[in-house]
This record gives structure tokens, C-alpha cells and sequence, in this order.
């Protein structure tokens, strides 16, 4: 697999520019017949807004004219039809709006300059160019990648009268949409890649139009194309480069069967591959809401023999694990069930924890004290790991690695084994100043993490790169997921593909943020001082500074204890 050597944080200026000035000769799925592959089982989620494209009105003027093609790019169906009324039948034919999609604050910031403002005497063939204005927040490109993009962006178009009538000439490719409606038109897929180890799937969330053939669209981006660059050093995909769709359509039967027809360079593959790449595709058409009881290969009508391979799930919510009153344990109720090998060491610490993350199989916890150290705990023996000052919370990862980190020196990032070994973890983040908070994902191939560049405060995700023997050596390029108006000291995962930041903005505040994807800020309970992940943003728990523990209900907090002198963390969450 190839590996990018680049380890430097991609900048949000290029991302913005490739939004619409893309030239790849991969785009956003949508080719075929919309109606095709759309059957029992499979969830459309058209919104309405699809519906609101309207044809050019007659005598419409230029500026008109670019303002509602502008709108009518925002519904994809047909292939959009609609918006192609706008153009001429040259750009029309040749116009790619799948390259991609800026998204910008507002529909109403646009700003419009035209170089010929009076068209009253214009004739056949007169043309005036219009400068569009936009205020980017992200974009997408024509993968169905999300990135981060601010700043401003201007887009020209050429207008020609044509028959009576003004039609646009020249657009740049792709489409805008308002940060507001974006979601309604577009919808979050995570695809699933295996870990380098074939062991455990991995999320690459991407942004397609929400259409009645997903499960077409969902299957030819995930089989036909690539991890994102940031993620492919950690990653790697089932499917061979040869292997394509042999039709542009995956029908889902009355049994909920997807069939998915395969080109013959299928042929030969051994059982091992096709059952990873059964496997991958099953897992990532239920990731995306598509609802199929198994996948089928064809080629040529002749189904394939794939079976399936065992993949390590990603571990059920169990409760949260306090220190309250004597005791260090899972909490239910009011009744805290110590953990074997673990509580008792927690308990008999020579100072108190400021920081105790638990692994998976509740077997050992990395802890940091209050004079700053961190310590693994586990098996009746406390070992010390990292004594260096101004150390952040420890991670544990799924290979039994804690990872800990300077607040001041992002590049001295460790990697301690349980035989108390140190590693270096080469290229963490170059360019940061300052790191405040690391967590790893529970498939051990990300890592998410809040620093400070150029004097901003990022959160960003990276690849983890690891030896044949799971240890970690290196991260990929970060991915730049949120800015933060505000200092923020907890991370934590929600689940494979969405993070929980807690953060102090006029207040604390909590941000869950799809990695890949915008972000919802909402009010954090008052005085809100640490936080702990889940399998879903639902299971999130709150430690206030007065010791009252939160928990979602609905979409408010409820204290559900008091008491709570610590809040610990699970490994991948």
C-alpha cells in the first residue's frame, strides 16, 4: 500500500479552493438511472427540499439567471436536470457538478458584481461576466470528502443571450449550498476499510447526495474508489484496483439481498479476499442506514462463493467507571462494582488520580497522578511509565500501548507497552505547539487529539501507522476536524466516527463533531469539568466541578449522582 510521507497538517485554503476548481476525474456518484436500486429495504431519505428547483424564468436577467442556477444545483435529481436548464447546451453537456461542493454561512451573503449592469439593449450573443461571492465554512470534493474551509471565495460565470433569453456559457464545476441546507441534500456515509491488520473496520465517512439509489451510490464510491489520503497510511480496502461494478445499479431483493454484479476481473480471487470484501461492503451498507440482509456477488448472473471473516466489534456501553466514597468501580444506581486487578490499585494510590483511562477488558487503567506522572495499573503491580513534567490524560489503546505526551511538546509523543518500554511515535503533529488532549479510537487506527497551531486551536485526527506486531511508529497527516474558539482539555469518542469535545466558550459547552463532517455546539451542565465517550453521543457522561454526574435525557442534562470524585474514561471512547 502506498504510503504518503508527508506529515504536515493540511491547510484549509487549499481544501476550499478544490471545492470548485476540482479536477479529478472521480466525482461525487451519479451516473445511472435514480430510480435504480432503489427496493425493499433500502431508505430513500429524499427531502423535500429536492422538489424546490424551479426552470429559468422567462427574461430573466444575468445576475437572476446565476442566482437560480445557483439554487437549482442544489437538487441533484435526474442528474441535475434542472440546473442544467440554466446553461447553455455546450456547458450543459460538459458541466460537472459532482466535482464538488462548497458550503458557505448563507445563501444570503452571496454577493453578486456583474461588469455590465445595464442589459437593456444587449442582443443575441452580448455577454457579461458575474462575480458570485461566498463566505466558505467547508467542502467537499468529489470523493464525498468533508473538510473544514473558511474564508472567502469568489466564483465567475459568463452569461450569454442566446434566443432572447441570458444562459450561462462558463461555470466553474461543482455546486454551492448553504451550511443550513446541506445536510437535507447531503447525507453522512461511512465507508468501511480494514485495519492493516484485517482485524478490525475503520469509518471514512463521506458526503453524497440523499437520492433513492444510495446503496448504488454507497457501493460504487466504497468498491471504485479509495481511503482518504489523511486515513490510507492506516487502512487498507478489500476490493482489488481491477475489480469494478460490471452494471450501475445494486437491487435489493424481497429478501433484502443486495446484488452486486461484479466485472470479470473478480474472476480467481481467492476465498479470503472475497470474504473481506463481503465483509466490508455488508458492514459499510449498514453503516450508511442501507438495509440488506446479506451481500451477493455476481459476475456474469453467476453468484460467487463468499463467505464472511470475523471482525472485532466495537465494544458495548457498560456503564460509567467513577471514584465515589472509598470505592472505584462501575456505577449503576447508587451501587459501584469494583474492577478486578484495577480498583484495588486505584484505591491504594500514594496520591490522588487526575486522569484514569481503563482498558477494554477491564484488566488495567493508565493513570495520571496529581504530581503529573503516569502509572499503569493492572495485575496487583503499579508501574510507572512517564515521569516527564506537564504530561496530559494517558490513552490507552486496543494493542495495550498507553500513549502520553507533554502538553508543550506535541513531538515528544510515547508509546509505553505493558513491559513498561518505551516508542517513540514519530511525526505527531509537526507544526503544533501545544497539545491538550489525545484520545485513541477503539479501532487503534486514529487518533484524535486538540492542538494548538499557528496560534488556533484545532481538533485534528490522524492515522496511526503500527509495526506488524500492533506497535505504533508514526502518524499520517492530520486531519484538521474543528477550529475551537476556546481552550478545551477533554476529548472522547462517541461511538466510530464522531467525537465529544468539552470546551469553554461564554460558558462550557459541548461540541460533537463528526469526524469528517460539521459539528453541533450546545450548553454543557454548569461548572462541567471533565467528560466520558460512549458508543453514541446518547451515552455521553458529564462530571460537574461539584461532583454531580450528568447524563443525557432527551436533548437536556439530568443529574443522575452526586459525590463523584473522578470520572473515568474507557480505552476508544
Amino acid at each position: 500500500m502506498a504510503r504518503r510521507t508527508s506529515r504536515i497538517l493540511r491547510t484549509i485554503v487549499a481544501a476550499a479552493a478544490a471545492a470548485l476548481l476540482l479536477s479529478s476525474c472521480t466525482g461525487l456518484p451519479t451516473s445511472g438511472d435514480p430510480k435504480q436500486g432503489l427496493a425493499l429495504g433500502e431508505s430513500s431519505e429524499v427531502p423535500e427540499i429536492l422538489l424546490l428547483a424551479s426552470d429559468p424564468l422567462p427574461g430573466a436577467s444575468p445576475r437572476k439567471i446565476v442566482d437560480d442556477f445557483l439554487e437549482a444545483a442544489v437538487t441533484p435529481t435526474d442528474v441535475w436536470a434542472v440546473a442544467r436548464k440554466f446553461l447553455t447546451p455546450e456547458l450543459a453537456a460538459t458541466w460537472r457538478p459532482s466535482e464538488g461542493v462548497s458550503i458557505d454561512e448563507s445563501s444570503s451573503s452571496r454577493t453578486f458584481v456583474s461588469d455590465a449592469e445595464d442589459v437593456s439593449d444587449a442582443k443575441n450573443g452580448d455577454t457579461v461576466e458575474i462575480q458570485v461571492g461566498i463566505d466558505m465554512v467547508a467542502s467537499v470534493d468529489g470523493t464525498g470528502a468533508y473538510s473544514a474551509a473558511t474564508g472567502t471565495s469568489s466564483l465567475t460565470f459568463s452569461v450569454v443571450k442566446t434566443e432572447g433569453e441570458w444562459r450561462i456559457s462558463k461555470a466553474p464545476n461543482g455546486i454551492v449550498i448553504d451550511q443550513s441546507r446541506f445536510p437535507q441534500v447531503f447525507g453522512d456515509y461511512p465507508l468501511q476499510y480494514f485495519d492493516e491488520g484485517w482485524s478490525r473496520l475503520v469509518p471514512d465517512v463521506r458526503w453524497l447526495p440523499r437520492r433513492e439509489s444510495i446503496a448504488t451510490a454507497v457501493t460504487q464510491t466504497l468498491i471504485e474508489g479509495a481511503p482518504s489520503p489523511w486515513l490510507e497510511p492506516a487502512v487498507q480496502s478489500a476490493f482489488p484496483s481491477d475489480v469494478k461494478l460490471a452494471r450501475d445499479a445494486v437491487f435489493i431483493d424481497a429478501e433484502l439481498v443486495a446484488d452486486v454484479a461484479l466485472n470479470r476481473a473478480a474472476q480467481g480471487l481467492d476465498p479470503t479476499t472475497l470474504s473481506r470484501m463481503r465483509t466490508q461492503l455488508q458492514a459499510t451498507l449498514k453503516a450508511a442506514g442501507i438495509h440488506v440482509s446479506q451481500v451477493r456477488f455476481t459476475i456474469d448472473g453467476r453468484a460467487l462463493n463468499a463467505g464472511v471473516v470475523k471482525v472485532v466489534e466495537e465494544p458495548a456501553d457498560v456503564g460509567s467507571i467513577v471514584l465515589k466514597d472509598g470505592a472505584f468501580g462501575t456505577i449503576v444506581g447508587t451501587e459501584i462494582t469494583p474492577l478486578a486487578g484495577i480498583s484495588g490499585a486505584v484505591l491504594g494510590l500514594p496520591l490522588p488520580a487526575t486522569a484514569i483511562d481503563v482498558s477494554v477488558d477491564e484488566s488495567h487503567a493508565a493513570i495520571r497522578l496529581t504530581d503529573g506522572k503516569v502509572f499503569l495499573a493492572g495485575g496487583g503491580s503499579l508501574d510507572e511509565l512517564d515521569a516527564r513534567p506537564g504530561l496530559i490524560a494517558p490513552s490507552l489503546d486496543p494493542y495495550g500501548y498507553t500513549w502520553s505526551v507533554p502538553a508543550s511538546a506535541p513531538g515528544q509523543l510515547f508509546a509505553v507497552g505493558d513491559d513498561v518500554v518505551r516508542h517513540d511515535v514519530a511525526d505527531a503533529w509537526p507544526g503544533a505547539s501545544e497539545v491538550s488532549a489525545i484520545r485513541v479510537s477503539s479501532d487503534g487506527a486514529r487518533v484524535a487529539a486538540i492542538v494548538v497551531v499557528g496560534g488556533e486551536r484545532w481538533v485534528v485526527v490522524s492515522a496511526v501507522v503500527r509495526d506488524g506486531n500492533g506497535m505504533p511508529t508514526s502518524l499520517g497527516d492530520a486531519l484538521q476536524v474543528a477550529r475551537l474558539d476556546g481552550p478545551a482539555n477533554d476529548v472522547v469518542w462517541l461511538g466510530s466516527d464522531r467525537l465529544g469535545i468539552l470546551t469553554e466558550v461564554d460558558g462550557p459547552k459541548i461540541l460533537t463533531q463528526i469526524v469528517g463532517g460539521p459539528g453541533t455546539l450546545e450548553t454543557a451542565p454548569a461548572g462541567a469539568a471533565s467528560i466520558a465517550g460512549a458508543k453514541s453521543s446518547s451515552g455521553m457522561r458529564v462530571l460537574a466541578s461539584s461532583g454531580s454526574l450528568f447524563a443525557r435525557s432527551g436533548s437536556a442534562w439530568r443529574e443522575s449522582t452526586t459525590g463523584i470524585l473522578l470520572l473515568a474514561t474507557r480505552a476508544g471512547r
